[in-house]
Formats: structure tokens, sequence, C-alpha cells
């Protein structure tokens, strides 16, 4: 979401790290570069004029003028303003209520509520070990209902049935009156898409609202939408107290304005942001490690999270012991290391988050449909061929490459 973002002010940074010493030209230049590439991020103009003015001021003190290394002091500056812009520290949910916990979602048509409910109710099984009921008031939309019960049963949430014949109110009642005889923790209701200026939906997720007085009513906004996320936010949150947002479609090729103008211009922190379709594609929103991404200084503590999580240990350690007894590295593991990458985001997100390898020219990298590619290769080799790749000559790459889609040279 941040590419052009990054490239854009690690140019600028890497001009101001080669000028021998700051003066307020060169710094007026550079803030010049700073504030079109956060407007061509799409990011809200009083957000980028507020910003300016707050690093022009830190950046015109004697602290980066005098110091050894202006340049990186600058970049301090820079990080920590970004920092500020989107809010000090993630803001997590608020869970610590007599149970059940009501979660309550909204957000206009299509922004990705209802696999945001899925994900969300995933995240809390696994990371809080939270027992989670999710409920669909979602009457309109054509299979809502049927979507939200095939999602809880791949997430093993338990799932409160609901038809399209029912009051949305009488739905949310219900389910949280069923969770408080179950003595689940956590109740999620998945709303109806609308848009903002529809008063007759807004008067019913007011009503869903009253009914249920959910801890956390949460944003669900796609961040396509750019700066008009944060205004759409704002509008809803004349209507609804909304205590957070989740971003979703972060993994795409939106410019992120939107996650750095929602929080200055609702007052309202990003919770979460949804990195993928898959439902653990979603990732608590950090942001110091989000500026530390946009400046291309990398994410580590986000990827050893996320390895923590996502790593099969057991299977690490059969292949550790199978090393040291020498036995040698075959396709089959190769296999499950490239699952493994999968798993945590493909090629393209872990490089993300490793420091300096934001800068890698695109065409260097390897891109994910490669990896699927080496993957279908080595599933086209018999069990003789992936535990001893010797074997594999002419007449055996041409049946590999029939069986896999490629080519002989792929093979080789």
């Amino acid at each position: 979401m941040f590419d052009n973002l990054t490239d854009r002010l690690s140019q600028t940074i890497r001009n101001l790290r080669g000028q021998g010493r700051l003066s307020e030209d060169n710094i007026n230049d550079a803030l010049r570069d700073v504030r079109m590439a956060l407007l061509e991020a799409d990011v809200a103009l009083p957000v980028v004029k507020d910003f300016i003015a707050r690093v022009r001021e830190r950046a015109m003190g004697q602290d980066v003028l005098k110091s050894l290394s202006p340049g990186q002091m600058l970049v301090k500056v820079v990080n920590e303003e970004l920092v500020h812009t989107m809010g000090e520290a993630n803001d997590g949910l608020n869970l610590s209520v007599q149970p059940p916990a009501v979660i309550l979602m909204a957000g206009l048509q299509g922004s990705g509520k209802t696999t945001s409910t899925a994900k969300l109710a995933r995240m809390l099984k696994e990371r809080e070990k939270k027992s989670v009921l999710v409920a669909s008031c979602d009457i309109y939309r054509p299979a809502a209902i049927e979507q939200l019960r095939t999602l809880a049963g791949e997430v093993e949430a338990e799932f409160f049935p609901s038809r399209t014949d029912q009051d949305p109110v009488r739905i949310a009642a219900d389910a949280v009156s069923h969770a408080r005889k179950q003595h689940l923790d956590v109740v999620i209701i998945d709303t109806a898409g609308r848009l903002h200026i529809d008063d007759e939906m807004m008067t019913e997720i007011r009503r869903v609202h009253e009914a249920v007085n959910p801890v956390e009513t949460l944003f669900v906004v796609d961040s396509m939408t750019g700066q008009d996320a944060a205004n759409t936010a704002r509008t809803f949150n004349d209507v609804l107290p909304l205590t957070g947002v989740i971003l979703t479609k972060a993994d795409g090729d939106a410019r992120g304005g939107a996650a750095l103008s929602i929080r200055a211009i609702t007052g309202k922190p990003i919770k979460f942001i949804g990195v993928g379709e898959k439902t653990a594609a979603l990732e608590a929103f950090h942001p110091d490690r989000i500026a530390s991404r946009i400046l291309g200084m990398g994410d580590i503590l986000s990827l050893v999270e996320e390895a923590e999580q996502k790593v099969d240990k057991a299977q690490v350690e059969k292949l550790a012991r199978k090393i040291t007894k020498g036995k040698g590295f075959d396709m089959n593991d190769f296999r499950d290391q490239l699952d493994q990458m999968l798993n945590m985001g493909g090629l393209s997100g872990l490089m993300d988050k490793m420091p300096g390898m934001g800068k890698m020219p695109k065409n260097a990298m390897m891109d994910d449909g490669q990896v699927h590619r080496m993957k279908a290769i080595i599933n086209s080799m018999t069990l003789q061929e992936r535990s001893f790749p010797a074997v594999i000559k002419g007449s055996r790459r041409r049946r590999i490459a029939a069986g896999s889609g490629t080519q002989v040279q792929d093979v080789n």
C-alpha cells in the first residue's frame, strides 16, 4: 500500500543524506518533495499541511541543523511525526468487560465487513483464546448470512443463525442473549452495508447499537478509497460512537492516504489492517512500525510476531534434526519452506518488513507467481525425484514440465 510513498520519501532522504550540512534552503526543498509525495499518496490536504508545518518547525531547530548527521536527524523527525499523525501506539480491543463483549461492525457496501468479521473472530480465538459467536444482521444482501456461516465454519467460531425475514435489531439482541446463556466471551455482529446518505439504513444501525450496547464499534473501510475513507468515517462517527477503524485491502495498490488521514480527521484509531483475502490476513495496526515501513526501514517486530504465529515449529524442528543427521535438504523440504513463506504473506510481504529490502527494484524480486510455479514443478515430481533430484534427466524434465504446465527451462 505504501510502495509509491516509500519510493518518493526514500529518494528525498537519500538526497538529504548526501548533503554535507543542511540549510534552510535544502530543508525547504526536501519538505516540498515530502509534501508532493503525501499529496500523491492521497493524504488529506489539512493533514499534509499540519504534518509539514510540524516537521518544518522541528527541522529548522538547532538540534537538526547543528547535529553531526543532519540528514539522519531529519529522518528521525519525519519518522516521529508520521507516528504522531497515525497515533502514538496500537489501540487494542477493549475486552475487559463482563462477558460477552459485543463488537459491532459497520461500514459502506463492499468494504469487507463480513470477511473482516471472520478474520477478527479467528484472531480472537487463536491469539486471545476467546470463545467467539458471530451473527449476521445483513438481511438485504443475497447470501450474506450464508457467507458468514461458511466463514465461521472455516475459523471455527460459533455461528448464530438468522433469516432474511427477521428484524436486524431482533437478530442482534437474540445473538447477545444466546452468548450470555452459553457463557461465550465475545459476540461480533456483522451489519448490512450502507451508504452514509441513506437515512433509513443509518437509523437501523443506530437502533442495533442501542439494543446491544457494544464495547467496540468498528468502522470497516476500504483503503482503496484514499482520503475519502477518512471523510466517510467522520460521517459515520456523527451517527455512531465509533471506537476504531479496520482498514481493508491494505495489500493492494492503494496509495496509503487512508492510513495517514483517518486518525487526524476522525480522532479514531486504526486498530487493524486487512492484508489479504485469507482469514489469517489481519494485522494489528502499529503506527510506529508502519512509519518505519513507509520510510523503508522495515518492520522486524511484526516479522518476528508473524513467524511465531504462522511458522510450523514442529516442522522446523524436524528439518533441523534431519539436517543435523546429515540427511540433507531435498525438494520436499524446499516445498515446505515455500509454503511457510506463502503463509507469512509471500516474498513481497516478507521483503516489505525487512530493512532495506523495500528499496530493491521490483524486477529484481521473485513474485508469488514464480513461487507457485516452483511448487507446481515439485508436485509433478515422483517421490524418488523429490528425494534424489540428481536423477532428473532430460526425459524426466520434459515430463515434469508437461505435468506442471511450465517450460523445461523452468524445471532446469
